[in-house]
C-alpha cells in the first residue's frame, strides 16, 4: 500500500497520526498549515517560546481542517512531548541547544523524532540515530530540506547502478559572509523571517550545514574546505564540476558540492556504470553523447513535505535521511568579523561566526569547534581575527549546555 494509502486508512479508521511541534517560526508554521488539509493526520500540541506564536499556528490549522482539533499550546516543549495525545514529534527551531533537549526529552518519552533542524543533526546525529535504534524509534531529518531531496535523486541513481560522482543543490541566497542579523532585518521582515535565519542563510551557514549532513548521510565528502561553489546553469555545472584533468575544478569524485545558479533545485551527477547504460543515457537525455549526465529535480518544498517523513516514522518506521555511522564531515566556526578578548561570542546567524564544512578528521586533527557548540555564554579567551577558524584555544565554550555534552559523549562513543 502507498504512503497516500495508508493515511487514507487512518482517516477511515479515526486513528490519524498524532503530531506534536516543536518551534512555530516559519517552518513550523507552514507545516502546521500543511497537515491540516493531510487525510489520516493531525497536529495535537504546538509549543513556542512565544505562545502568540504557538496560539496562531493552532488557529491556522483549524481554519483549513475539516473538523475543529484541541491543539495544545505551551511555552514549555516538554508539555507537548509528554502529552498522551502526541505520538511523534517534529523539532523545528533550528536552535542547537533547544534541538538537544527536545532529542533527549524525546527519546525518553519514548517517541519518534522528525528533525526540521539541520544544525543539531549535524551536531550530534551520529549518537541521536544510534540511541533511537537501539530504543527502537525512528531519528530522522524532513523531506523537503535539500539533504533529504538529493538522498532521494542519489538512491534513485544507485538503484539503479549508475555511478554517482557528485551530489549537491543550489544555493538559495547570494554568499555574503559578513550577513549579521542587522544587515539581513529588512528583508526578513518582509520575508516574515527570523533575521537570525536569514542571516544564516546568507552567509553560508545554511549550506555548509545542509551539505553537511548530506556528506554524512551519504559517506560524500567536501572536496576543499568549504566546497568550490561554483556559478552555472545545467550544462556549465556539468563541466566544472569535472575533475582537474578534464578540465574541471575537483580533485576527486564522491563529493558534495553548491552551485550558485541551480536555486532552489538539486542535483547529482551521474555516469553510466558500463557502455550499454552509457549509450542510452545519452539517448535520453538528449543531450549528445557525454561521459556525465545531471539529474536534477528543480525544487525542493522545505517544510511542506515534512508530513510525509512524519508518515513514514509512524506507519513505515522508515526514515528521510539519517547519518550512516560516525561523522564524515562537521561544518565548523570560522570568524566573519574580529573578536575581542572578553567578548561573549554568538553562534549561528549571529555576528561573530559563519560555518564551514570540513571533513570530520581534519576537525578532529586541527580542533575546530563544531559551529553547534557556540551556543549559550561562550566567551572569547584571545583576540581572533575575521576568518580564523576557531579552536577552543580562542575561545571557552559553556560546557553546561545539552549539545556539548551530548557531543562530547558522541566523541568518545562513536568518533
Amino acid at each position: 500500500m502507498t504512503l497516500y494509502g495508508k493515511l487514507k486508512s487512518r482517516e477511515n479508521e479515526n486513528k490519524p497520526v498524532k503530531v506534536g511541534v516543536i518551534g512555530a517560526g516559519q517552518m513550523g508554521r507552514g507545516m502546521i498549515a500543511q497537515i491540516s488539509t493531510i487525510p489520516g493526520m493531525v497536529v495535537k500540541g504546538i509549543s513556542d517560546i512565544n505562545i502568540e506564536a504557538a496560539n496562531k499556528a493552532a488557529e491556522v490549522f483549524n481554519e483549513s481542517s475539516s473538523e475543529a482539533v484541541d491543539i495544545l499550546t505551551s511555552t514549555n516543549f516538554k508539555d507537548i512531548i509528554h502529552n498522551e495525545d502526541v505520538e511523534v514529534v517534529v523539532e523545528a527551531t533550528g536552535v542547537t541547544e533547544v534541538g538537544a533537549q527536545v532529542a533527549l526529552e524525546t527519546l525518553l518519552a519514548k517517541k519518534h523524532l522528525v528533525l526540521i533542524n539541520v544544525e543539531i543533526d549535524i551536531t550530534i546525529g551520529s549518537l541521536m540515530r544510534k540511541l533511537y535504534n537501539a530504543a527502537d524509534l525512528v531519528y530522522t531529518g524532513s523531506d523537503g530540506d535539500e539533504p533529504a531531496a538529493i538522498v532521494e535523486l542519489y538512491e534513485f541513481a544507485k538503484t539503479m547502478g549508475m555511478e554517482v560522482l557528485v551530489a549537491g543543490k543550489g544555493k538559495n541566497n547570494k554568499l555574503r559572509i559578513s550577513a549579521n542579523p542587522d544587515t539581513a532585518k529588512e528583508e526578513a521582515e518582509s520575508k516574515n523571517m527570523n533575521p537570525h535565519m536569514l542571516a544564516a542563510f546568507q552567509d553560508g551557514t545554511k549550506t555548509m550545514a545542509e551539505m553537511n549532513l548530506l556528506s554524512n548521510a551519504i559517506g560524500y565528502v567536501p572536496d576543499v574546505v568549504g566546497m568550490h561553489g561554483e556559478s552555472g546553469d545545467l550544462d556549465t555545472t556539468l563541466e566544472k564540476l569535472k575533475l582537474k584533468e578534464d578540465g574541471g575544478v575537483l580533485n576527486n569524485y564522491g563529493v558534495v558540492e553548491y552551485v550558485d545558479g541551480l536555486a532552489p533545485g538539486v542535483f547529482v551527477i551521474v555516469k553510466g556504470q558500463n557502455e550499454g547504460v552509457a549509450e542510452e543515457l545519452n539517448y535520453l537525455m538528449k543531450k549528445g553523447d557525454r561521459d556525465h549526465h545531471i539529474l536534477y529535480r528543480p525544487y525542493h518544498l522545505a517544510s511542506l513535505e515534512t508530513p510525509l517523513t512524519i508518515a513514514k516514522a509512524v506507519l513505515e518506521h522508515d526514515h528521510a535521511i539519517v547519518p550512516v555511522g560516525p561523522p564524515v564531515s562537521d561544518t565548523v566556526a570560522v570568524a566573519k568579523r574580529d573578536i575581542k578578548a572578553g567578548e561573549k561570542v554568538d553562534g549561528i546567524g549571529g555576528f561573530c561566526v559563519r560555518g564551514v564544512i570540513e571533513k570530520h578528521a581534519e576537525v578532529m586533527e586541527k580542533g575546530h569547534i563544531p559551529i553547534g557548540l557556540v551556543t549559550g555564554n561562550v566567551i572569547a579567551n584571545r583576540d581572533i581575527a575575521d576568518g580564523t577558524f576557531i579552536t577552543e584555544e580562542d575561545v571557552e565554550l559553556d560546557k553546561s549546555t545539552t549539545v556539548y555534552k551530548l557531543r562530547e559523549l558522541q566523541n568518545q562513543t562513536i568518533g
